[in-house]
C-alpha cells in the first residue's frame, strides 16, 4: 500500500524544494539523501513480512541495543546522518512520538546514524536539534541490509520481529502513531 500526498500540499513542496537543494548542493551520501526527500510521502506497509536482521549496535551515551533484547515490543529505527539537509526536519516529529511513548512498555523508538565522523560529531548535531530519543550509532551496514534506499528511511519492526512498515524520507506523527495502533492490534504471535 502507498500513500500520497497531493502535489498541492504545502509540506511537500518544502519537502521538494530541500530535495533540490540538496542536489544543487551536491548533499550526497552513502544511499543517497536527495533521493529520500523527492519520495518524502511514500508509506509501504509489508503485506508480506520478511524478518529483521538481528542487530547489536551502541548507543550514544555509552551501552549497546540489539534487537533480540527487544522481542515482544514495537520497535522504530529511522536512519538518518548529519550531511541529510531532510534529516532534521524528521527531529521534531519523532520527539514528539517519542515523549507520546517514552512510558510505553510496548514501543521503543530509536534514531540510527549512518555518520562516519564518530560519536563526537553525532552527539553536536543531536545536541543542536534537540533529538530528545536515544541514538544508535554506526547504523550503515544495518541501513542496508533493511533496503534503505536514502534518508532519513524509517522502520518499523513488530514485536515478533518482523519488518512490519517502512517509510522513505519524513514522516509526521500521525502516521507513526496509526502503525503503533496497527501492532497493538496484532495477535501476539511470538
Amino acid at each position: 500500500m502507498r500513500r500520497q500526498a497531493s502535489a498541492g500540499d504545502p509540506r511537500r513542496r518544502l519537502r521538494t524544494v530541500l530535495a533540490l537543494f540538496g542536489l544543487a548542493s551536491g548533499a550526497t551520501g552513502l544511499l543517497g539523501c536527495p533521493l529520500t526527500a523527492l519520495e518524502s510521502e511514500t508509506t509501504e506497509v509489508a503485506e508480506a513480512t520478511r524478518p529483521a536482521p538481528d542487530f547489536t549496535l551502541n548507543q550514544l551515551g555509552g551501552g549497546q541495543v540489539s534487537l533480540s533484547e527487544l522481542r515482544g515490543k514495537t520497535v522504530v529505527l529511522d536512519f538518518w546522518a548529519t550531511w541529510c539537509p531532510p534529516c532534521e526536519f524528521q527531529v521534531p516529529e519523532l520527539n514528539r512520538f517519542y515523549d507520546a511513548h517514552r512510558s510505553d512498555s510496548d514501543v521503543v523508538v530509536y534514531g540510527v546514524s549512518v555518520d562516519f565522523d564518530g560519536a563526537d560529531v553525532v552527539e553536536a548535531w543531536t545536541t543542536e536539534k534537540a533529538v530528545r530519543y536515544p541514538i544508535l550509532l554506526d547504523g550503515e551496514s544495518l541501513a542496508r541490509e533493511l533496503g534503505a534506499l536514502g534518508f532519513p528511511t524509517l522502520y518499523v519492526i513488530g514485536p515478533d520481529g518482523h519488518v512490519r512498515e517502512s517509510h522513505i524520507g519524513l514522516i509526521e506523527t500521525e502516521t507513526l502513531e496509526q502503525a503503533v495502533a496497527t501492532q497493538r492490534q496484532r495477535p501476539a504471535a511470538l
